[in-house]
C-alpha cells in the first residue's frame, strides 16, 4: 500500500479551497488530515521533500489568514482528537490537539469539571486554542488558556518531539502558546480544568448609556464577578456613542444547585436547535440576511438596546454554561447572513487608561466610513507573560465588518486607520481575528525585541522555514530570509 512515503510530488486529489471562518479570504491548498503523530512526520517529510511549507489548521475558526497555506500545505489536525488521560479527582486533561472545545466539555462536565477558558463558540480545536493563547468572558479575573496548560508535547519540523511546561523547555513554553503556529506541532496538551458545582451560571444583564458608563460598570465589578462581556451598539453615535449591555455571570457555590447531577448533565446543556420549536435555527441566517445593512442593524440594535433597559433591570436569571459561553454557536452558519463576501473582525487590545478615547475614536472612524461594524463585543483584560501575547491590563473592542466587492478597499483603509489609533495608545492585536494588519504595525505593538526572540526560536526550532501560513509572510517578512530556497520559489501567496 503506497504511503506519503512514496509521493514522488503532492497528490492532485488533496487540492482544496480553504477559507477563513470570515469567508472574506481564501487561497487553494494541498491538505492532509493525519490522526498520528507518524502522520504528521509523513506529512513533514512530504512538504520537505517537495519544497513546500506547511500551516497547521484545527477547526479553522480563525476569521483570517492564520491557517492559510496559498499553493502549499495545510495540515488538519481535526482527526487527531483523543482524550488520552483524565483524573475527575483533580480536574487535569491530557488531549490530542484536535480535540474541540466541545468534546472537552462534553467529556468532562458530567465530572463536574468545566474548561477554565472558552471562547464564543465551542468548535475550535485545543491546538487552535494553544496556538492563538485564547482568552474568553473571564480573562480579567483567569488569564488567557495558556495559564492553565500545565505541559504540552511539541512536535519541530527538525524531527525533536519535546515536552514543554514551566520547568522544562521554558523558553518554548511561553513562545509556543500564542505562537500562531509557526514553531511546531501541538501533539497533547495537558489542561487543568475548573471545579463546578452545578451546570448553571447566575446571569445578569446592565444596561448602560455609553462607554464611559461600561467601562465604569467593569471596573466596579470585575472584583467580584466570575465572567463579564459587553455588547455595543456599533451604530450610536454622539452622547450614546458606546451604548450597550453588560452581562455579568457567576458559578454557584457549593450547595446552591438542589440537583447539581441534574444540571451537569450533558442534555440539560445542549443549545435548541429550533426558534419556538418551529423553525430550524439552521435556516435562521437566511432570514436574517435582508437585515445585515446600516438600516437592519441599527433598528435591531435600537430594540435590543431599549428592549434590555425596559426589562432587565439587573435582575438573576440562571443559564446553562453552554448557553452562556457560546453565544456564536446559537445560529448555525449565521456569519453567511453576511454575504457572499463574507466578514472580518478587528480586534483589538487597549490600555486602561488610553482605552475609552481610543475606541470611542475606532467607533467614529467607522461610522463617518459608512462602514459601521454589525457587532461589537467588549471585554475587560489582563497581561500575561507570552511572548507574542495580544492582551494588557485594559479593555478588548471586537468590531465585525461587512464585506463586498465594493467596499473591500475601503474597509481595508478603514482598518490601517483603526490600527493607527490602536497603535497611538499603546495597544496590541489579536492574530485568530487578524485580516488587514501591516508587518510594521506588528512590530511595532510586539516590540522589536519580542520579535527578534521569537525569530531565533523559530531558526532553532524550525531551520528550514517549514512553517508558514499566509498570516506569516504577510506580518513577518523576514521569513523568506530563513525558507528554504526550492520553498521560495514554489510557494505561492496569491489567492486563487
Amino acid at each position: 500500500m503506497m504511503t506519503l512515503r512514496d509521493e514522488p510530488t503532492l497528490p492532485f486529489q488533496n487540492l482544496e479551497l480553504v477559507h477563513g471562518w470570515g469567508l472574506s479570504t481564501d487561497a487553494v491548498g494541498y491538505v492532509f488530515r493525519p490522526s498520528t503523530v507518524e502522520g504528521i512526520r509523513e506529512v513533514f517529510e512530504l512538504a520537505q521533500r517537495t519544497g513546500r511549507t506547511i500551516a497547521f489548521r484545527g477547526a479553522g475558526r480563525s476569521y483570517g489568514d492564520a491557517a492559510l497555506n496559498a499553493e502549499n500545505v495545510v495540515l488538519d489536525l481535526t482527526r487527531f482528537c483523543r482524550i488520552l488521560e483524565w483524573d475527575p479527582h483533580t480536574g487535569v486533561i491530557k488531549m490530542e490537539s484536535g480535540v474541540t472545545i466541545r468534546q472537552l466539555w462534553e467529556y468532562a462536565l458530567p465530572d463536574g469539571w468545566w474548561p477554565p477558558i472558552v471562547p464564543g463558540t465551542m468548535f475550535p480545536t485545543l491546538g487552535g486554542c494553544a496556538s492563538m493563547n485564547i482568552h474568553g468572558k473571564n480573562n480579567f479575573a483567569v488569564g488567557p488558556i495558556g495559564d492553565h496548560i500545565l505541559e504540552f508535547e511539541l512536535l519541530l519540523p527538525t524531527g525533536q518531539h519535546l515536552t514543554c511546561s514551566r520547568q522544562e523547555n521554558r523558553d518554548l513554553f511561553y513562545a509556543a502558546i500564542g505562537g500562531f503556529g509557526m514553531l511546531g506541532c501541538f501533539t497533547s496538551i495537558t489542561l487543568k480544568l475548573k471545579n463546578v458545582y452545578s451546570g448553571y451560571l447566575n446571569v445578569k444583564a446592565i444596561n448602560v448609556p455609553n462607554l464611559d458608563a461600561m467601562i465604569r460598570e467593569l471596573e466596579q465589578r470585575m472584583d467580584a464577578a466570575d465572567y463579564l462581556v459587553g455588547w455595543i451598539d456599533g451604530l450610536a453615535g454622539g452622547k450614546g456613542i458606546g451604548r450597550g449591555v453588560i452581562h455579568e455571570a457567576n458559578y454557584l457555590k457549593p450547595g446552591q444547585d438542589p440537583n447539581p447531577a441534574q444540571t451537569l448533565r450533558i442534555e440539560n446543556q445542549q443549545l435548541p436547535d429550533t426558534i419556538f420549536g418551529l423553525l430550524p435555527k439552521s435556516t435562521l441566517w437566511r432570514f436574517m440576511r435582508p437585515f445585515v445593512n446600516n438600516v437592519g442593524v441599527r433598528f435591531i440594535n435600537m430594540a435590543k438596546f431599549y428592549a434590555s433597559r425596559l426589562l432587565d433591570r439587573g435582575k438573576i436569571f440562571q443559564q446553562s454554561h453552554a448557553a452562556f459561553a457560546f453565544l456564536l454557536d446559537y445560529v448555525p452558519n449565521w456569519k453567511r447572513s453576511y454575504g457572499r463576501g463574507g466578514l472580518i473582525q478587528y480586534q483589538s487590545f487597549i490600555p486602561e487608561a488610553t482605552a475609552a478615547e481610543a475606541f470611542k475614536a475606532q467607533l467614529r472612524l467607522a461610522q463617518k466610513a459608512g462602514y459601521p461594524p454589525y457587532l461589537a463585543v467588549f471585554k475587560r483584560h489582563r497581561r500575561d507573560n507570552f511572548l507574542m501575547t495580544h492582551s494588557v491590563d485594559g479593555y478588548s473592542l471586537a468590531l465585525d465588518f461587512k464585506i463586498t466587492k465594493r467596499n473591500r478597499a475601503a474597509i481595508w483603509k478603514l482598518a490601517s486607520q483603526l490600527d493607527e489609533v490602536v497603535l497611538k495608545a499603546g495597544g496590541r492585536f489579536y492574530f485568530a481575528k487578524d485580516s488587514t494588519l501591516h508587518a510594521a504595525s506588528a512590530e511595532q505593538y510586539l516590540g522589536r525585541e519580542a520579535v527578534e526572540q521569537f525569530m531565533a526560536l523559530k531558526r532553532r526550532c524550525d531551520p528550514n522555514g517549514l512553517l508558514e501560513t499566509n498570516l506569516y509572510r504577510r506580518l513577518f517578512p523576514e521569513s523568506e530570509a530563513t525558507a528554504k530556497p526550492e520553498a521560495q520559489t514554489q510557494a505561492g501567496t496569491a489567492q486563487p
